[in-house]
């Protein structure tokens, strides 16, 4: 198999941070883990631009190479580009698009995507700080402020900063499966996948104190015990509260119900042992608390739209695992 080719549009201003996660994600060799891995390729307007902080990113690929990659990542961009698109680029967006291409923004690099005509009918998300803003100025985009990313075809967009990270590893999880992300995850020290949404970071008043970990126990003590037949009450008893209060406290941290997590904990745990081990598909279906197979397969083809025998053959077949 040949090298997936992800390429990054580097923008006049463009800030640090967004510029460097698919540098980390996508920049560097993992042959233990998937050989060969991405090939990342800097695309700009000249040999070297300025980005922030007074440092240059060196750029041997024009803009116009955007449409020969499999991804297009936009990273976070100046307001000044932000309000005036450099046209080449937005045509390099275009054809990239025309040609089937995987197009992803980080953050503000949304507004690019917008300006190309890209995000026209689509969910979108930015950084909560910009999300009016960007609705404004492109009223045919549904902006959705708090996701942390969004994927509406081919097309995906992230909010900001950190959520820069987790929509690089879905990318990964997406190419390679759940357990290349995860351990590119642990390589970074972040956590494989966040739950909730930017409504957590994005309100005006501070959460009590101890407040934004206060459910960390209880997760890990319900990962620790996929295989039990878990429900909200054990659950709730666990973190000391009531089944109302936890169950209200759970949707407002996590943005979703303790069970529809709990479903999407086990077939996370379940796609990590299709990949990894070659247990039958009715033992991973009790390790992961489904019980029977069947139920494995329901919930399983549900969630990734693929049966548990297809994900195993296409992601075993495409991952060079190391000694344990």
């Amino acid at each position: 198999m040949g090298r997936h080719v992800v390429a990054l549009a580097v923008t006049e201003g463009a800030p640090i941070f967004e510029l460097a996660v698919p540098c980390e994600v996508f920049g560097l060799a993992r042959p233990d883990l998937v050989d060969p891995w991405y090939e990342l390729r800097m695309c700009g307007d000249g040999a070297s631009v300025p980005v922030a902080a007074g440092l240059r990113a060196d750029t041997p690929y024009p803009w116009a190479a955007l449409a020969d990659a499999d991804t297009v990542l936009v990273p976070a961009c100046s307001r000044t580009v932000q309000l005036d698109p450099p046209p080449a680029l937005l045509a390099a967006l275009r054809t990239a698009h025309e040609r089937g291409r995987r197009i992803v923004s980080l953050c503000a690099g949304a507004y690019l995507l917008a300006a190309a005509g890209l995000l026209d009918g689509r969910d979108a998300t930015t950084h909560w700080m910009n999300a009016p803003d960007l609705a404004d100025r492109y009223p045919a985009v549904d902006v959705r402020a708090a996701a942390l990313w969004t994927r509406s075809g081919p097309v995906f967009t992230s909010a900001g900063t950190g959520a820069a990270i987790d929509l690089c590893l879905h990318l990964v999880r997406e190419d390679h499966g759940a357990a290349v992300a995860n351990e590119v995850a642990r390589r970074m020290v972040v956590p494989p996948h966040r739950e909730g949404d930017q409504a957590q970071y994005a309100r005006s008043a501070a959460p009590p104190p101890g407040r934004a970990d206060e459910l960390a126990p209880v997760l890990h003590w319900a990962q620790e015990r996929l295989h039990e037949p878990l429900t909200v009450r054990a659950m709730a008893r666990a973190a000391h509260l009531s089944e109302r209060t936890f169950a209200r406290r759970f949707r407002d941290r996590l943005g979703t119900t303790p069970l529809q997590w709990l479903l999407q904990q086990r077939v996370r745990h379940a796609q990590e042992l299709l990949e990894t081990t070659d247990a039958p598909v009715e033992t991973i279906a009790h390790r992961c608390g489904f019980g029977t197979s069947a139920n494995l397969r329901h919930h399983f083809t549900r969630t990734t739209s693929v049966s548990p025998q297809t994900y195993r053959q296409v992601f075993r077949s495409r991952v060079a695992r190391p000694e344990a």
